[in-house]
């Protein structure tokens, strides 16, 4: 049997896991959350450590990698990461092949999941789908004629920075209204921290919120607003509301562009429930022309599409 070994450098979360080619389970695998205070040294580290946990005694054939941030995945060198310092221009092909002896393709998270996806998951049977992740951060991932479409510098796919309200607030990469600023899990705790600490009590609602985190609002995240607006909250529910029609625009506007087969959603906030979807799917409808047919569907392999993406990527290696 051929190992591969497929890796995932999340913006929080660090995994790793072993499997036989043509298998569609696990052989081992690991997760471990990178500390708050990380570095690029840092993860490398415990990336290591859970590669020669899993590995043992065993050489992979290949080695595929999905890194959360952007990645020129010609050479295979990690450009940045936005969550975790230090990692500016680290040959992380290079760095593994050295230790490792075996090829390993490396490239950005999104990129890596819609293959995932494509190749295991919701994806299967279609020719082009563009995947969007909606966690940490918002990305996108195309596959077209069957194949990864990385665009002319590896960067196609940014629908996270899509500008869908050029007056909303200001995103962490300087421009205002971006996807990411309104939908991503983070942003929409921000939100509704920034609400809840500057309106006079009679404007604010959020009482669910308040009571799901004991009125400590350091502790909101994207996934405590979801839960509080199922739970029949004003204030969660319209933030989401606005998140879900600035992921709505964002579609149906690729899909006039590029027009897909299929829209594949996948990330922490794609769990935000049956509202969130069902005014995502009417603006992207109502943002696209009539004329432009396509699908909007959930992911089916979870946090590990990245991982599955790893798998092909590496199976192409072997």
């Amino acid at each position: 049997m051929t190992l591969i070994l497929a890796l995932d450098f999340g913006g929080t979360k660090l995994a790793a896991a072993t499997v036989n080619i043509g298998s569609r389970k696990w052989l081992r695998y690991e997760r471990r959350l990178s500390p708050a205070n990380a570095n690029a040294s840092t993860d490398l580290e415990i990336m290591q450590s859970l590669i020669y946990s899993l590995l043992q005694d065993t050489k992979p054939a290949a080695i595929g990698v999905s890194f959360g941030g952007p990645v020129d995945a010609s050479t295979g060198t990690v450009r940045l990461s936005h969550h975790v310092a230090g990692w500016e221009n680290i040959p992380l092909k290079g760095l593994l092949e050295k230790e490792f002896g075996v090829p390993v393709g490396v490239d950005n998270d999104a990129n890596v999941a819609a293959l995932g996806e494509h190749r295991f998951g919701a994806g299967q049977g279609y020719d082009s789908l563009f995947y969007i992740t909606v966690s940490t951060g918002v990305g996108g991932g195309w596959i077209l004629n069957g194949q990864p479409w990385r665009g002319a510098g590896g960067m196609a796919g940014e629908i996270g920075h899509m500008v869908v309200d050029p007056a909303g607030p200001v995103c962490l990469c300087g421009k205002r209204g971006c996807v990411e600023r309104l939908a991503s899990g983070p942003y929409m705790a921000q939100n509704i921290r920034e609400i809840l600490e500057n309106e006079p009590p009679s404007r604010q609602g959020g009482e669910v919120l308040k009571s799901l985190v004991g009125d400590n609002l350091e502790l909101l995240t994207g996934q405590l607003v979801s839960e509080a607006a199922a739970g029949g909250d004003d204030l969660a529910k319209e933030i989401l509301h606005k998140a879900a029609w600035a992921l709505g625009v964002s579609i149906g506007n690729v899909a006039n562009l590029m027009n897909p087969q299929r829209f594949v959603l996948g990330g922490g906030v794609m769990k935000a429930g049956g509202d969130f979807w069902q005014v995502m799917q009417q603006v992207a409808r109502e943002t696209a022309l009539p004329e432009v047919d396509f699908e909007i569907v959930p992911a089916l392999l979870g946090d590990d599409a990245p991982l599955w993406g790893a798998v092909a990527i590496a199976s192409m290696l072997v």
